[in-house]
């Protein structure tokens, strides 16, 4: 059954209309959204899809397709911050951040399915996020742009969920565009549109999913969080974008605490990571992105430490099988890497991970590549 028709058997009447938004890969650039750095991710063909009409008398009710129980039924005047709920705390937090924002919003019915992996670092939230705001602001008429849907997204999270996430997230789910990479500036919110079509060069991107989440992951963020606050403090900067690249053994050298050195090694450097990528791409070298996202890795693993085994091996063994480069992506302690490889080695590098995982006693990664989507849309 469609999702409109699931929507139609729970609620007794035709949705108003149908929105899906994505989940997303991060290509290069880790850490730094909340630093005001740059990103570069791109939306995946895995999206949540929701099926939603109004409502004008204060009740939002939600309901997943993918999440056992049945109808949660809220009120859109007691939503209230970090009260917990699950998942439906995902679109009952951006019904409250929109009403926040002083937008009409009077209430909801909302059926979701989701194709997005969850725990994967693929951005299953955001996605959820995306396609909830996106459907009310056509439905209620707030004339909200894409990016100030994703900032609305993003307050839902922090704020509402108590997740201290950057921007990136919501921003790829509500602005990628298909055959693009996104090349988003996380201190205004400029982006450019980046020709990525890997498959116009014989190239392919993989996901390895490793099907690992730690459970120290959300403390650990926020504990990375501060300490790179407190590294642009110490060096007198509004946020650790300011440090240029060329500056960076200069600022390390003033730094006396060793994580924050660390954390303010890899975002100034992960910045760079991003520019030296746009610039390959923009120069049609995309096989030379191979090594930069290697680079990033190491650096994830070494100064930031929010890699995990799993990851590990999964970068290694594709990089021992012929690839051009991999990295972890995401938040880390678990979920997904990615890996450039040639076309015709694709399935002989994803074999090799896989072999590697189950000589180690791993559970199977699930492998499958990452082709550049549309973003957020009323489908």
């Amino acid at each position: 059954m469609s999702v409109a028709g699931e929507f139609e058997a729970l609620y007794g009447a035709t949705p108003e209309g149908v929105w899906a938004a994505p989940g997303r890969v991060n290509l290069i650039g880790e850490y730094t959204d909340f630093n005001e750095g740059f990103v570069m991710p791109l939306a995946l063909p895995h999206r949540a899809v929701a099926a939603v009409s109004r409502r004008d008398d204060g009740v939002l009710r939600v309901h997943s397709a993918d999440v056992g129980g049945g109808v949660v039924q809220l009120d859109v005047d007691a939503l209230e911050p970090l009260s917990g709920g699950g998942w439906a705390a995902y679109p009952g937090g951006v019904v409250w951040a929109l009403r926040e924002a002083g937008h009409p919003v009077t209430g909801a019915d909302i059926h979701l399915a989701s194709t997005v992996p969850t725990g994967a670092g693929l951005s299953s939230s955001a996605a959820l996020e995306v396609v909830t705001a996106l459907a009310l602001n056509d439905l209620f008429g707030l004339g909200l742009s894409r990016p100030g849907l994703a900032v609305l997204a993003q307050r839902a999270e922090n704020a509402f969920v108590g997740v201290p996430c950057g921007v990136m997230d919501q921003m790829a789910s509500a602005c990628a565009d298909e055959g693009h990479a996104l090349f988003l500036d996380t201190r205004d919110l400029s982006y450019r549109q980046v020709p990525f079509d890997l498959a116009a060069r014989g190239l392919r991107l993989l996901v390895v999913d490793t099907r690992v989440k730690h459970a120290l992951g959300d403390g650990a963020y926020a504990e990375r969080r501060a300490g790179c606050e407190a590294g642009a403090r110490a060096l007198g900067v509004r946020a650790l974008r300011e440090v240029p690249y060329v500056q960076l053994p200069d600022a390390l050298a003033r730094l006396s605490d060793e994580s924050v050195r660390r954390y303010v090694r890899h975002v100034v450097s992960d910045n760079h990571r991003v520019e030296r990528t746009i610039a390959l791409l923009d120069a049609g070298d995309a096989r030379a992105v191979g090594p930069v996202l290697t680079e990033g890795h190491v650096s994830l693993r070494d100064d930031l430490r929010v890699s995990c085994p799993e990851l590990d091996l999964a970068v290694e063994a594709a990089n021992a099988a012929g690839a051009l480069g991999a990295r972890m992506t995401g938040g880390g302690f678990g979920g997904s890497a990615i890996v450039l490889v040639e076309e015709e080695a694709a399935d002989v590098v994803a074999a090799a991970v896989e072999k590697a995982f189950a000589e180690a006693g791993l559970t199977a990664p699930r492998v499958f590549p990452a082709v550049p989507s549309k973003g957020a849309r009323r489908i």
